[in-house]
């Protein structure tokens, strides 16, 4: 089948809006990659992999720390598919993994929560928590995680601690440590520092963050479902291509994390609407996710493509204006703008 739109024309529609942004200083560099159906990849890179302490060029092979998108490539579609496989509904709560969330506190509401709530960001879970900093030992905080009495939100918010715990019920289920399970085709949960963008100078490790997991909770609980996964653009795309072609998972988990939860939300991603990420131009058939470290990955079932920007807009810092949030509308909009 021949996606709708040209991939080629499209990729170069917005990479012009990518390269201005590089140029301009406001991020070190990035690769911006579309697909169709049919597998027509269409890449291109530029700028920096590393500022500093060396400068280092981006080019289309570069490995990038994925870091949310771990949620929608990695996490979502395995416990769905577990779940199915194991007869176990969506609307069910998560102590049919992990029987001794909140074990002290029968009534504790974390122990009616769902594996559809955490899957969609529909629990009173905080939007932030430092885990790290109750120590490195991973095993005691996996066990902090599931014992601590968290204060619930007024209402839902988008919280890592939906997928930490997601990932835990993994761990529980395999009887293994996610960093010890297969990535998945072209996925890694390392890379080589001098094939991968460096992300930023981390205060509390006390050295520039490449080849490693920048994110904090992460990297002390030494693998975690929200974060974690490296990937080149190579890879996403393949991954994005397959959902295309209804190849990437079972229907039934597709199906899955495509359907509507809320008016933001499906079982892992974001849909439509006002502001969001993947602009104003794409269908409403459209799946889409980001990272804090820059990346993103966009999948439009209506009409047939998908596409992904990888930056490393925190490097060396977080503690600036990148223009991420406009900048992938931007882009999300040049390459769905109608072809002429």
């Amino acid at each position: 089948m021949v996606a709708t739109k040209d991939t080629e024309a499209a990729l170069q529609r917005a990479f012009r809006i990518l390269e201005l942004q590089v140029q301009s200083g406001r991020i070190p560099g990035a690769v911006l990659g579309v697909t169709d159906r049919s597998g027509q990849h269409a890449i291109k890179a530029c700028g920096l992999a590393e500022v500093k302490p060396q400068r280092r060029l981006l080019h289309e092979g570069t490995w990038f720390d994925l870091a949310s998108l771990t949620k929608v490539i990695y996490t979502a579609p395995r416990i769905l598919q577990l779940l199915e496989q194991q007869g176990i509904s969506v609307d069910e709560p998560l102590i049919r993994l992990l029987p001794d969330l909140r074990q002290y506190d029968a009534n504790a509401w974390e122990r009616a929560v769902t594996f559809g709530e955490c899957l969609s960001h529909q629990t009173q879970f905080p939007a932030v928590e430092p885990i790290y900093t109750y120590g490195r030992d991973a095993e005691l905080l996996r066990a902090f995680v599931l014992q601590r009495q968290w204060t619930p939100t007024a209402t839902p918010v988008y919280s890592d601690i939906n997928y930490i715990l997601l990932g835990l019920a993994l761990e529980r289920f395999h009887d293994a440590r996610l960093w010890s399970m297969p990535a998945g085709g072209g996925f890694a949960f390392s890379a080589p520092a001098d094939e991968c963008a460096a992300t930023e100078f981390c205060t509390w490790r006390k050295r520039l963050i490449c080849g490693e997991v920048h994110d904090d909770n992460c990297s002390a609980l030494q693998g975690a479902g929200h974060a974690g996964l490296f990937g080149t653009v190579a890879s996403v795309l393949d991954h994005a291509q397959a959902l295309l072609q209804g190849t990437g998972a079972s229907t039934s988990v597709i199906k899955s994390m495509r359907t509507s939860i809320s008016a933001t939300r499906t079982l892992g991603w974001e849909r439509p609407h006002p502001g969001w990420s993947g602009g104003d131009q794409c269908t409403d058939q459209t799946i889409g996710h980001t990272g804090f470290t820059g990346t993103g990955l966009w999948v439009d079932f209506g009409s047939d493509i998908a596409w992904t920007l990888l930056t490393n807009r925190i490097h060396p810092t977080r503690h600036a204006d990148s223009g991420i949030v406009q900048l992938r509308r931007d882009i999300s909009n040049a390459i769905n703008a109608e072809e002429h």
